[in-house]
């Protein structure tokens, strides 16, 4: 893997219900009953493991890993990589002061991605025996990407072909926000989020601001980095091919996952399955694959897997040649919670927090676009919060709200 700066695990007490200031402002464990971290790894992880033992005819050595596993997540400690894993010493410096903690004491964005590194080595995805390279999410990604539910959304597509410009753009921008709700791993315990989205659930949106970011016609570099496959990634690949189409940008650089990674994250495979998908569907979707196609053949929208995208790390930490990769596109978009977390940081921020304050050490003009489905949450107004907590709801973690919150570079954000 790439250098990178090794993990701070500062973390204090368990993250409780109620945020604190920016200074006190505690990273995110997993030991508060009740809390969500908590039940991604006693609900969460214990059915993915299941899942995936019944995805594939795994032999011995596989199920007792796996078994093994699920005994450290449950009940043990956190152990290092075996000194045969590439990687061990890199994860060794990331855990350096976790290695024999409980799972649930250590910092939550740390332990998940351990959890799914960990998951990995089990099945033998980095091993040199027959399931070397074998993806042990792909069949639920599959099984998605073939479903009724994206049959429709693409034939949505042609509702939406002769709308006006800004029109299509701005119902393309919300389906991208709102296909992030497409996340297996989510579903593993959570159940399929609401069905209905409506511009009221964003919590926060500076779509104009991003799109002052990116006129018509500027020549502007986009970096995308992506969060899951199969039905949130056809939205974000049909808002590249917009973007390109309307020369709001030249040209995409795609950043996905350089292996498989919490469930559903999409990778070059997933890309290229879905861009299948896409050029073989009927009318306006097929279309736009073939445009994503022939993009992909000029170089007008690349693919990147660097292996920061799978660290247990904030992008405060990020290497320096992907802080110059993206210092030099005209704005930066993330997609998903999981890159929100590691964008702002997985702690319990105020929720009031600036935005533009969090994201001040990015390097050049960014945007957040997310379905709320953990706890972290900056740059609420105070009169949407109040509104927010009187609701009574689960609205930090059910799905049912989203947000598009941007950065210029000059450190602007609504």
């Amino acid at each position: 893997m790439a250098e990178e700066t090794a993990h701070n695990a500062d973390g204090g007490p368990g993250s409780g219900p109620r945020p604190t200031p920016e200074r006190d402002a505690q990273v995110i464990l997993s030991n508060e009953p009740g809390s969500f971290a908590r039940g991604v790894l006693a609900n969460r992880h214990p059915a993915l493991i299941k899942q995936v033992r019944d995805a594939f005819p795994y032999g011995p050595r596989q199920h007792e890993a796996l078994d093994a596993l699920l005994e450290q997540n449950n009940n043990g400690v956190i152990e290092p990589l075996a000194l045969s894993e590439s990687d061990h010493e890199q994860w060794s410096a990331w855990g350096r002061e976790l290695f024999g903690r409980s799972w649930f004491d250590a910092p939550f964005l740390w332990s998940e991605s351990y959890f799914y590194r960990r998951l990995l080595s089990a099945v033998g995805y980095f091993g040199t025996g027959p399931w070397q390279g074998v993806d042990p999410f792909a069949p639920f990604k599959r099984a998605e990407l073939r479903g009724t539910a994206v049959d429709e959304e693409l034939r949505a597509l042609d509702r939406l072909a002769d709308l006006p410009a800004d029109e299509r753009a701005t119902a393309l921008l919300h389906a991208s926000v709102w296909g992030n709700r497409a996340d297996l791993g989510f579903r593993v315990t959570e159940g399929d989020a609401a069905p209905g989205a409506a511009a009221d659930d964003l919590v926060a949106d500076d779509s104009a601001l991003l799109w002052q970011l990116l006129p018509a016609g500027a020549g502007a570099t986009v970096a995308v980095v992506a969060d899951n496959a199969g039905r949130e990634l056809i939205p974000d690949l049909i808002l590249i091919d917009h973007l390109l189409l309307h020369r709001h940008a030249e040209r995409i650089v795609l950043h996905v996952k350089p292996y498989p990674y919490y469930v559903s994250d999409a990778m070059t495979a997933d890309v290229v399955d879905c861009l299948r998908r896409l050029a073989e569907a009927p009318a306006e979707a097929g279309r736009i694959g073939s445009r994503l196609w022939d993009a992909m053949a000029t170089g007008r929208l690349e693919v990147r897997a660097h292996p920061f995208f799978c660290a247990p790390l904030p992008y405060e930490e990020m290497p320096e040649d992907l802080r110059a990769e993206f210092a030099a596109a005209t704005v930066t978009i993330l997609k998903g919670d999981l890159n929100y977390r590691r964008l702002v940081g997985d702690r319990m921020w105020a929720e009031t927090t600036p935005f533009a304050d969090r994201t001040a050490y990015f390097p050049g003009a960014v945007a957040a676009l997310r379905t709320l489905k953990s706890d972290v949450i900056v740059g609420l107004e105070q009169k949407t919060l109040e509104a927010l907590e009187r609701s009574g709801a689960a609205w930090r973690t059910s799905g049912t709200h989203a947000l598009i919150q941007v950065r210029g570079e000059a450190g602007r954000s609504r």
